[in-house]
């Protein structure tokens, strides 16, 4: 099999390296919209393509099969998906051959409205069944429904080598659990992904291998929720309880996963997300604190500050065991950055519970955030059980409130940089100023920096001398012992 390196042009306009086979044929065109798992899964699914002949493109109108890897975490989501199969349909009007496919979430939920009532897609695939696109690609060329989502007990693609799409070369996602097992109301994530499986340590380290051979220079361990990793020999985690005494004493937690990493590639940085604070083991913290190229960052949603509305969201945490877990992160890793998900407005929400989150993220001081107002999602518990009964106004109100409060705890966080020197990952050329190399710190601050000699996937020391509410923005003075 012959490979060729081919430069393209990615949405973003950032250029990017693609191996493509050079005796295939076919065009993939794909996008993806979420969470950083349906990026993950996307490179997956241009693996399993690659086989059947395609290799990727940036080119929309060039397309043989194109796919939209979706989300349905919120509505907006969902109508953004809606406006690009538009397009998409459009292209096909002129390009009649070109057959068009929705993966992940969203193909979960809608399936019946995109195949049969608007009859938008040819094809319809669930985050467990991509193994199954060539199969579903065959009924389209004999004329039939295409569709699989069906969920699974098992499959984490642990045996399939990713397409690296959209990347910078330097930087990359590790897959490390699939599906989630906490039922949060608000969330239709256990619907539309199932119930949690962990993947071999063994295939995970065997992937950072490779991509530590290709000279990526960091990896993201990825997972709804990286603190349940448990690997016991495969299947869903809730069958732990029934595993053997041999394979429950000799389990692999989240813990015991990051510190292998870790240890197999100390010149690699190492991130990981997304947490969840009923889950997050003190051993992780002590992990962290452990290994100078795990990052000092935890991204450690909250979604609210209330006590009252935790349990309505059914969080298996009170404020105050987030707070304590809160104090011991900062013991243990003083140096930690910590960053937050929140949702404002969820059902029965009141002033007072509003406050609650105000006061929480006065308490924290996040170094940033990802803050968004409640979006009823059908077939979750809060859309079955709890009327969206707080106004849209009030929302609006108060998720300016909050945004508020986060940017000033923000710029005082960045601040704290100020004369300081940071060890910087360069991953791109900055977007205001071509002359300018852009990254990111440990604590995940994204610095910018003159380029003088230095080159992309250079571990840099940058002495900060201004910033913004969000970037640091400083002076090169060498190398990393990193390097």
């Amino acid at each position: 099999m012959f490979m060729e390196k081919i430069i393209v042009e990615n949405t973003q306009g950032n250029t990017l390296t693609l191996e493509a086979r050079t005796e295939n044929s076919k065009k993939l065109y794909i996008e993806s919209y979420g969470c950083a798992m349906n990026f993950s899964d996307s490179e997956i699914v241009a693996s399993i393509l690659a086989d059947q002949g395609y290799n990727t493109t940036n080119l929309l109108e060039e397309a043989d099969l194109v796919l939209v890897n979706t989300c349905s975490i919120r509505d907006k989501a969902e109508q953004t998906i809606r406006k690009r199969l538009e397009k998409y349909n459009a292209v096909k009007r002129i390009n009649p051959k070109m057959k068009v496919g929705v993966l992940g979430c969203m193909a979960e939920r809608l399936k019946e409205k995109f195949l049969e009532e608007e009859k938008i897609v040819d094809l319809v695939v669930g985050p467990d069944a991509y193994k199954d696109i060539p199969n579903l690609l065959k009924e389209v060329e004999e004329g039939r429904d295409a569709v699989n989502v069906i969920l699974s007990k098992e499959e984490t693609y642990g045996d399939i080598s990713p397409v690296r799409l959209g990347g910078n070369g330097i930087t990359a996602y590790v897959s490390i659990t699939r599906g989630c097992d906490n039922m949060c109301t608000f969330c239709v994530v256990p619907f539309t992904r199932g119930r949690e499986r962990s993947r071999d340590p063994q295939s995970i380290l065997h992937e950072i291998d490779d991509l530590a051979e290709k000279n990526y220079k960091e990896i993201t361990l990825l997972g709804q929720n990286v603190d349940s990793y448990l690997w016991f020999g495969g299947g869903l985690k809730k069958d732990f309880k029934n595993a053997s005494e041999m394979q429950q004493a000799t389990a692999t937690d989240f813990a015991q996963l990051l510190d292998m990493a870790a240890t197999a590639h100390p010149e690699m940085r190492i991130r990981f997300s997304t947490n969840n604070p009923q889950d997050m083991h003190e051993e992780v913290l002590h992990i962290v604190a452990k290994h100078k190229n795990i990052c000092n960052h935890i991204h450690l949603p909250v979604q609210s500050g209330s006590t009252r509305i935790l349990k309505e969201m059914n969080r298996q945490h009170t404020r105050e065991q987030y707070m304590k877990l809160i104090d011991r992160i900062k013991e243990i890793i003083p140096d930690c950055s910590i960053s937050q998900d929140m949702i404002i407005g969820f059902p029965t929400e009141t002033e007072e519970d509003h406050q609650d989150t105000m006061s929480l993220m006065e308490y924290v001081k996040y170094s940033f955030g990802y803050m968004y107002k409640y979006s009823e999602r059908p077939g979750t518990m809060a859309a079955r059980k709890l009327e969206d009964d707080v106004p849209e106004e009030t929302k609006s109100r108060r998720l300016t409130e909050i945004v508020d409060l986060q940017q000033r705890n923000s710029a005082i966080r960045t601040a704290s940089f100020l004369g300081k020197t940071v060890t910087v990952l360069i991953e791109k050329e900055s977007k205001k100023n071509k002359d300018e190399w852009s990254g990111r710190t440990e604590h995940n601050n994204t610095a910018v920096f003159p380029k003088k000699n230095f080159k992309a996937g250079d571990f840099v020391k940058v002495r900060v001398t201004n910033c913004t509410t969000a970037t640091l923005i400083g002076e090169a003075i060498g190398f990393s012992e990193t390097n």
